[in-house]
């Protein structure tokens, strides 16, 4: 599914395989071990402020971000915990964004690859992510489908808001991990 050679990731993708060049070996092997780490949480079932992968364990989008950069290396070990799941309903402050850029290092990007992570607007504030598998598909903790998936970006419940019978596009806003460490 992800393969390297020298600075480049190839990865599957719908359609046909995806490659992209980074600006080391380092870089394109560290975001590989990123979307492994991710894939290798699929199935494992979806509770608030949970990180224990597995069938019989459970994990919310924040915290699969967090094991999945702190497994892989990339970021010394840290835990976000205690945090309010339900923010995003009741206040405007971007808690989730905050923590991605201050914590984490992320800063916002444009260009999409395999490891960058999105975020999408639910509630009041941007408050669910997902690691890039390609340029199509994420994996994420989504509370909908009550486990860890690998879904499309394109999908109507991140793709679209709803409200009184009007669909409206759903802001998302994406982040690199590996900028500040190049």
């Amino acid at each position: 599914m992800l393969s390297i050679s020298g600075n480049s990731l190839q990865v599957e993708a719908p359609g046909s395989p995806e490659t992209y060049t980074f600006a080391t070996p380092e870089e394109a092997a560290g975001r590989k071990a990123f979307v492994e780490e991710a894939l290798s949480w699929f199935g494992t079932p979806f509770v608030d402020c949970s990180d224990v992968k597995g069938p019989k364990g459970a994990v919310d989008c924040a915290m699969l971000l967090t094991r999945c950069a702190v497994d892989t290396g990339l970021v010394a070990p840290f835990d976000p915990r205690p945090y309010p799941p339900r923010w995003h309903v009741h206040r405007d402050e971007e808690r989730f964004v905050d923590w991605l850029t201050e914590k984490l290092g992320a800063r916002e990007i444009e260009d999409l690859r395999p490891g960058d992570i999105a975020v999408w607007k639910f509630g009041r504030t941007f408050s669910h992510g997902a690691i890039l598998i390609n340029s199509l598909e994420v994996v994420h903790a989504y509370w909908a489908n009550r486990m860890v998936i690998r879904t499309r970006r394109d999908e109507p419940y991140l793709s679209q808001v709803s409200v009184f019978a009007t669909v409206s596009p759903r802001p998302v806003r994406y982040f690199d991990l590996w900028s500040i460490r190049r």
